[in-house]
């Protein structure tokens, strides 16, 4: 028979009523919250436990670093390229009419950068010239002057003898009355003024022997400063040609063709690229275990890390930057905060890494110091034992001055009296 809706509605109620069925079919879902506690619990101490062996392996790996590795380094990143500038001046007074180098170009020691228009020096050296050859040849006059005055004293000798013979002679008479007493006194005056001539001959030449004794023409006084206004104006024409001390590029010019310039008047420099070095900052604090001669690392933000220059530390710096700043700080006056000071370390380059890989003034790097090697001093203890930078440009035109001179003083002087100045 089939079954009516109202006759199932009884057994759905009963259904509905009893809950605990429902229950006991799911089986075991009242006691799953007591077994997934403990499970979790274990699992967060996993974590935990993990956790804690990382932070141990991250302290311990940290003082292993810095027991073997980073208390041996400093690094700073307060570090720049440096170096020489060479600032071209000019040391006479004069008019630009040629400029031989612009900014950038590579220039040789001794290469022409300016010139000056030399008329007016050309005609001091003109005159200075010729102020040469007429001293000299007045000296020449001086050393004659010597051998005719000694002539002249034999001869007033010569002169004095005779009138003393004469006077002997006639005294012999005088005395027999051969003669009278007259032309004896005529005699005695002969001897008299015989003698006053050879004391003035001797007179004259011992003054005119003081004017030149001990000397030769290039050594005499009045040659040597004519030799040296010479010297002088030769100087002053070459000057009006300024040549590069030094090689390198040119940088910051500022002359100006037709420019009148005075000596001391910056026109433009030459930096040697290939002596540069790197001024790193250090803070006061990582200075204590830094020495001079140590190896250093420097990496450029031109080239990047690809790029690792090797060098030395050179010196460390005798003060703080701020102690010498133009405007130093006065730490005696008004509110006082303490800030860590940085002290300058020139860390000097490889020259073959800088020929392949050229660094400028004023490039940002970044410098690490190995502070193994603790043999070297905290300053140098030696001075320096020669010229730390010099040039031989200028030699030149003081050897061509004294060619000159030593030229006319030949070609203007007798045979027998020249010398070298």
């Amino acid at each position: 028979m089939a079954t009516s809706p109202d006759a199932q509605a009884p057994d759905g109620k009963a259904a509905e009523a009893n809950p605990g069925d429902g229950n006991a079919a799911a089986g075991t879902a009242p006691g799953s919250d007591n077994t997934e506690q403990p499970v979790k619990s274990r699992k967060r101490k996993l974590w935990l436990l993990g956790l804690l062996l990382l932070v141990i392996l991250g302290a311990a790996a940290g003082w292993a670093w810095y027991t073997l590795v980073g208390r041996w380094e400093e690094n700073t990143d307060d570090a720049y390229v440096n170096g020489n500038v060479v600032e071209i001046t000019p040391l006479v007074t004069g008019t630009v009419t040629s400029i031989g180098a612009d900014d950038g170009d590579l220039v040789h020691a001794g290469q022409v950068l300016l010139r000056f228009d030399p008329s007016d020096t050309e005609v001091a050296l003109q005159s200075s010239r010729a102020k040469l050859a007429r001293t000299v040849r007045e000296v020449r006059g001086l050393y004659s002057n010597v051998d005719a005055l000694k002539a002249q004293v034999q001869s007033r000798q010569a002169a004095l003898k005779t009138a003393r013979d004469n006077f002997n002679r006639r005294k012999a008479l005088a005395q027999g009355g051969a003669i009278s007493a007259e032309e004896l006194s005529h005699a005695q005056d002969d001897v008299t003024t015989a003698q006053s001539a050879v004391d003035s001959a001797r007179q004259q030449l011992n003054t005119s022997t003081a004017l030149v004794d001990d000397t030769q023409v290039a050594s005499h006084p009045d040659v040597m400063a004519a030799a040296a206004e010479l010297r002088q104006a030769y100087l002053d024409n070459a000057r009006t040609t300024l040549v590069a001390p030094v090689t390198g590029y040119v940088a910051k010019r500022t002359v100006q063709l037709g420019q009148r310039l005075q000596p001391g008047a910056a026109t433009m420099a030459v930096i040697p690229l290939d002596e540069v070095w790197i001024d790193a900052n250090f803070k006061e604090t990582q200075l204590r275990k830094m020495r001079i001669g140590q190896p250093v690392h420097v990496t450029a933000d031109l080239y990047g890390d690809d790029i690792e220059y090797r060098g030395t530390v050179q010196s460390l710096g005798a003060g703080t930057g701020s102690a010498f700043a133009l405007l130093p700080a006065q730490n005696a006056t008004g509110n006082w905060i303490k800030i860590v000071q940085r002290v300058p370390v020139r860390i000097q380059l490889d020259r073959e890494q800088l020929q392949r890989h050229p660094l400028r003034i004023g490039l940002s790097t970044v410098v690490e110091v190995d502070l193994h090697d603790q043999d070297g001093p905290v300053l140098a203890q030696q001075p320096p034992q020669q010229a730390t930078y010099s040039t031989q440009v200028y030699d030149q035109q003081l050897g061509e001055a004294d060619a000159l001179i030593s030229r006319l003083i030949r070609d203007n002087s007798a045979a027998g009296k020249t010398a070298a100045p």
